[in-house]
C-alpha cells in the first residue's frame, strides 16, 4: 500500500512540476517525511499522509481485496 501512495504523490508533484523542496514548502509537511515517502517508506504518519493527500484534494479510501468471493468468516 505504501508503494501505491508513493507512487501517486510522486506522479502528482511530478504533474505539477514540484520539486520535493517546493511541496514541503507549500504543504507544510518537513522535507524529510516527502523523500522518506517517495522513497516507499514502509511505516508513515496516516495524518501526514492525508495532509499531503488533501493538499492535492484526493483522499484514501479502503476497499476490499479481490479474493475470489471468499468470504472472511474466520473474523467474524
Amino acid at each position: 500500500m505504501a508503494n501505491n501512495i508513493a507512487a501517486t504523490l510522486k506522479a502528482l508533484r511530478k504533474k505539477y512540476n514540484m520539486t520535493q523542496e517546493d511541496l514541503y514548502i507549500k504543504s507544510g509537511l518537513g522535507l524529510r517525511f516527502i523523500r522518506e515517502l517517495e522513497q516507499g517508506k514502509e511505516t508513515l504518519r496516516l495524518d501526514k499522509v492525508n495532509q499531503l493527500l488533501d493538499f492535492f484534494n484526493y483522499e484514501m479510501v479502503a476497499m476490499p481485496k479481490k479474493r475470489n468471493d471468499e468470504t472472511r468468516e474466520d473474523i467474524l
